[in-house]
Parts: C-alpha cells; sequence; structure tokens
C-alpha cells in the first residue's frame, strides 16, 4: 500500500468511512432512499436520507465499489449533513474530487456514484411530499464548440449512443476542434458503470 495513487485524504475516508451503513443498523430511520450503479460492473451504491424541513439531518450509505467510490461518498455523507436539499442537488463529482485533494483520472467516475444516488433520494423524497421533478440535476458543458453537456451524453447513452462513434452520430459531439473527446469518452467509461448492461 506504499504506492498509493490517492490522496492521504482519500485514503482515509477510504479506511475509515464515515456515515456508512452498518449491517446491524437494519432500523435507521431514513426518509428518503436512492439506488444507481450496475453490479455487473463492480458499482453500485445506495444512499439513505433522513430529511426534516428540506434539511438533511442524517445520513446512511452502502456500496460496492473502489476505494474512490468509497472514500467519495464517505466525503459526501459528510458534506450534506445540515445542508438544505437544494444545495446538496448541486454537488458535483468534481466538487467531490477537490474536496478529496483529487483523484486519479481513470477514477473520477467513482465518485459520480455518490452524487447521482443522493439525488435520487432527493428525488424519492420530493415524490413523497408531492414535489416531483423540482429541482433538476446540474449540467455541465463538455463539448465547447457543440454546446454538448453531460446531460446531453447521457440522455444519447441511454438511447444507445454507447462508444464514441455512436456519440458523435447522436450528438455532432467533437466535430469542431474535437478537444473534448478525451473528457467525453472518460465520461461514456463512467456510464457504463452506473447503465451498462
Amino acid at each position: 500500500m506504499s504506492n498509493w495513487l490517492y490522496s492521504d485524504i482519500v485514503k482515509e475516508h477510504f479506511m475509515s468511512p464515515r456515515n456508512s451503513l452498518m449491517e446491524d443498523e437494519s432500523t435507521f430511520d431514513s426518509n428518503a432512499r436512492g439506488i444507481t450503479g450496475n453490479l455487473k460492473c463492480g458499482d453500485q451504491m445506495l444512499m439513505l436520507l433522513k430529511i426534516e424541513d428540506d434539511v438533511v439531518t442524517d445520513v446512511r450509505w452502502k456500496t460496492y465499489g473502489c476505494a474512490s467510490a468509497i472514500a467519495s461518498t464517505s466525503m459526501l455523507s459528510e458534506m450534506v449533513k445540515g445542508m438544505r436539499i437544494e444545495d446538496a442537488y448541486q454537488i458535483k463529482p468534481e466538487d467531490l474530487a477537490d474536496k478529496l485533494g483529487g483523484l486519479p483520472a481513470i477514477k473520477i467516475h467513482c465518485s459520480v456514484l455518490g452524487d447521482k444516488a443522493l439525488r435520487a433520494a432527493i428525488d424519492d423524497y420530493l415524490e413523497q411530499t408531492g414535489r416531483a421533478g423540482m429541482l433538476k440535476e446540474p449540467a455541465t458543458e463538455i463539448c465547447m464548440c457543440m454546446a454538448i453537456t453531460d446531460r446531453d451524453i447521457e440522455r444519447a447513452y441511454l438511447n444507445g449512443a454507447k462508444d464514441w462513434e455512436a456519440l458523435q452520430l447522436a450528438t455532432k459531439i467533437g466535430t469542431g476542434c474535437g478537444g473534448c473527446e478525451e473528457t467525453a469518452k472518460e465520461f461514456l467509461h463512467g456510464l457504463d458503470h452506473i447503465h451498462g448492461d
């Protein structure tokens, strides 16, 4: 373990994760539940929230994932306690990576699991309280030439554009300067872990 690619903060959250759902904790009093990921790829995330007056008062989570997924979700669980749901909903993977002192590029997709599970739990709460669709997931522009966001890429992926060529056909991404190709391919790889077959 002496050649870690991870920061000390990542190591700390991986070795001593905060707010993880313990096996004997079957009575955690949550009122919001979100799950995301794909067990076939080895990554799945469950997020349980206790929300009072639109404020996250407590969190528990469980994941089948790598060190990055565990550390990212541990950090996320600490960040959202005491946060209004509107603010928690806007947390992006980049925010988690920054708080963790960075993640290896090939592991950024792991931090997506936590924020997606968090939004799914908040969506569950909003649906239960008659406010479904009140909050919108933040979008990040991936291709500036064609104004293609990560949400556009995810929609195309869910409609069958699962590789670079299919994505270009569906969205015209990368047909300007081409500077977005590497970022878009990394994002596609992350979508495989979330939605893959």
